[in-house]
């Protein structure tokens, strides 16, 4: 009898999806300690399913925190977003991950010239539904908005660069959003295997309809004993 061909798998993390999905299903950690959950998990998809898989490259894909200052629109206090605790935690976050073997970051950037405070949706509802009146708003009603640029752009240019390289046998992608799906369609043309892990959130059905497997080691991380 043959033994299973192992796969080449290389692991691609959105990584403000999977900082979101972490802390809702972990709690809040260090970025030492989260750093190394997010690498043993990593692992699982590497050790747990029954076909041998090898290691090729774990792709994490971020943008830096913001570092200008901002006024904020109802107390008019100057924010210093550089000395946040925040910043000072991703960015030590980047750092123990680029220091694991075979991880490799790829950060976008925050378009940080068109930040700007906005309020948070569920107070913009209370204040059209009348709920709430403007004289009640407080300072944490409102959150930065600013978007991030060349993310997705990386995932893509790296998927494209895994399959027309024939590099992998198989990409895992730890992601939940749909606008993926082009480049979920143009690995498997090439003939790779894609694998979707959504963190045990539920995808969409146009992603469960293209992915060729949808797989989740949420409940491996930290087992409940008996």
């Amino acid at each position: 009898m043959l033994s299973p061909i192992t796969k080449k798998t290389a692991i691609l993390i959105d990584g403000g999806y999977y900082r979101s999905r972490a802390m809702t299903l972990w709690g809040k950690k260090s970025a030492k300690d989260r750093a190394e959950e997010l690498y043993r998990y990593c692992m699982l998809h590497i050790g747990e399913p029954a076909e041998p898989r090898n290691l090729y490259r774990i792709f994490y894909y971020d943008c830096p925190p913001m570092s200008r200052s901002l006024k904020h629109p109802l107390t008019g206090t100057i924010v210093d977003f550089s000395a946040m605790p925040g910043t000072k935690w991703a960015n030590d976050l980047y750092r123990h991950l680029s220091e694991k073997d075979r991880v490799a970051l790829r950060m976008g950037e925050l378009a940080e010239s068109t930040a700007s405070y906005i309020l948070k949706d569920s107070v913009l509802d209370e204040l059209l539904s009348g709920s709430k009146g403007i004289s009640n708003l407080v300072e944490d009603d409102f959150r930065v908005d600013v978007k991030q640029k060349g993310v997705d752009m990386r995932i893509g240019l790296d998927v494209a660069s895994l399959a027309n390289g024939h590099h992998v046998d198989q990409i895992i992608l730890i992601a939940g959003d749909s606008d993926f799906l082009p480049v979920v369609k143009m690995a498997r043309k090439e003939g790779l295997e894609f694998i979707l892990d959504p963190m045990k959130q539920k995808p969409k059905h146009t992603m469960i309809e293209h992915v060729d497997i949808v797989e989740c080691y949420t409940d491996r991380m930290y087992p409940v004993s008996n």
